[in-house]
């Protein structure tokens, strides 16, 4: 009976928090794919890219919001098995609470475990992966990019102004500044332009204009009556290179151990791992840390709703009793999130990040297990 019971209880808080998991985040994603949209507005990237790109953020957004659902819906179904007497049923078959406690104890271990595995492992990898849908994709939808009356700047060393569009999708009075370094460009005016699909790619064909060119501080001018401005292939200025939250775990450690191994030895070893360098280090701490150490709260979040039971629905103040846990916990959280902003460069340094929410989660069980053996006793 008792294995029933934890079962039935375990089943309505997952379900309950796999609910309020999914729909949060759904609703985070929709507002995140609408910001997203400047991806294919203003950098002229195409729907695939766009598509796949938001699809892949969704890991990412889960793992942020799965500690205050995690919370959220063990407080939330304790709370509602009290007030409709459920939890009486537990102590009238002889459940003890320190026995429920260890239960979700357990539970929330594994929860543990698997946060650790999706922030360390799954989101890196599908965070990478969005961001090479951008490394290896073109500027493609120009119609789009373009826009009358503003200078369009977002590819890679082009900016491109038109005075206005008309209806057949015409630019009127064109300016376009193309740079390949810092000395050397190219400025070409004309009256109207029109995007256009050729064989060897897509160009902007210009009509009654001129282009004034700039190289090695040689000037040369030149008017036409028609020309192609060649687009196709050309890269935004949206950052497309790996960034820290993007490379892997594995590599991270595998560039602190050879950074360490460099300050301690004249024979310096070469390093080939994106991100990795001392002036980095702080960043792969804290990057390290978020992924590692900050779901060692997991644990603690659960035994701070497994509070709800140290008293009973028929104490006073038991309304006020659920508010004060749902603000410790919801402190908890803003808390471990703020302690990123105490990591610092160096491990030994760190140490004391590392064993806080150690000593924390001690201590609620500590204190649980001694109200109720307590209670047991009496």
């Amino acid at each position: 009976m008792k294995k029933i019971l934890f079962r039935k209880i375990l089943i309505d808080c997952l379900s309950f928090f796999l609910i309020t998991l999914i729909s949060a985040s759904i609703i985070i994603w929709v507002f995140q794919a609408v910001n997203f949209l400047d991806i294919m507005i203003e950098d002229g990237r195409n729907y695939k890219v766009y598509i796949n790109y938001t699809l892949l953020n969704f890991p990412k957004i889960i793992s942020k919001i799965l500690p205050f659902a995690l919370f959220f819906s063990f407080t939330y179904v304790l709370a509602r098995y009290e007030l409709n007497n459920e939890l009486v049923i537990f102590w009238i078959f002889g459940v003890n609470k320190i026995s429920l406690v260890n239960f979700f104890f357990f539970f929330s271990l594994l929860m543990m475990m698997i946060q650790i595995i999706f922030t360390a492992f799954v989101v890196p990898s599908t965070q990478d992966h969005a961001r090479s849908f951008l490394r290896s994709s073109d500027v493609d939808i120009f119609d789009n990019y373009i826009r009358a009356k503003k200078f369009n700047d977002n590819i890679k060393g082009l900016t491109i102004y038109a005075e206005s569009k008309d209806l057949n999708d015409n630019l009127l009075n064109i300016y376009i500044k193309k740079s390949s370094n810092n000395k050397d460009y190219q400025i070409t005016y004309a009256k109207s332009g029109k995007f256009k699909n050729l064989n060897s790619g897509k160009v902007l064909v210009l009509f009654d204009g001129e282009t004034i060119s700039i190289v090695n501080n040689k000037f040369t001018k030149f008017s036409f009556s028609k020309s192609d401005f060649r687009v196709s292939n050309l890269d935004s200025n949206t950052t497309t290179y790996i960034k820290t939250q993007e490379t892997t775990t594995s590599a991270l450690i595998r560039c602190l151990l050879d950074l360490s191994y460099n300050e301690n030895k004249k024979e310096k070893k070469i390093i080939l791992i994106p991100n990795c360098s001392y002036e980095n280090k702080h960043n792969i701490f804290k990057e390290l840390y978020k992924r590692m150490i900050l779901p060692l709260y997991l644990p603690i979040l659960i035994l701070i709703s497994m509070m709800l039971i140290v008293y009973s629905k028929e104490k006073i103040n038991y309304l006020k009793y659920r508010i004060f846990i749902f603000l410790i916990g919801l402190t908890l959280i803003i808390i471990s999130e703020s302690t990123l902003r105490f990591i610092q460069d160096t491990f030994y340094a760190n140490i004391k990040m590392i064993i806080i929410p150690l000593i924390i989660l001690i201590t609620s069980y500590l204190f649980l297990f001694s109200k109720f053996r307590i209670k047991q006793k009496i």
